[in-house]
């Protein structure tokens, strides 16, 4: 029975360098080294992240309404994704720490929308 690839390993912190594939249907193995995507080694929630983003086509509006998390959360985690597979992410968004004090009821909705005219 297959499993998942075992990444990221506790305490290495090296990308690993797969040795062998092996097409059990064919009867072929192929040996040598291969060097695995970005992709393949994400860390399981990068990657549940990154299925849900695909599925709703990049609208993190909508990334937010499934998982019922504030936007900002759902910025910061795109912003690791990116991080993961090698990106820098954009500067942050100045409207989300807008955004956020209107969550946490640090401002009134008016001066939210005063603050995201400008």
């Amino acid at each position: 029975m297959a499993r998942s690839l075992p990444v990221p390993f506790p305490g290495v912190q090296e990308t690993p360098l797969v040795t062998e594939l092996r097409f059990p249907h064919a009867d072929v193995t192929v040996r040598g080294e291969f060097e695995l995507n970005e992709f393949a080694t994400l860390a399981p929630e990068s990657l549940e992240f990154l299925r849900l983003y695909i599925k709703v086509r990049g609208n993190l509006k909508e990334v937010e309404r499934i998982l019922g998390v504030s936007y900002p959360t759902v910025r910061a985690r795109f912003d690791t994704l990116l991080r993961a597979i090698g990106y820098e992410p954009e500067g942050p968004d100045p409207r989300d720490e807008t955004l956020a004090l209107l969550e946490r009821g640090q401002i009134s909705p008016e001066e939210a929308v005063k603050r995201l005219k400008k």
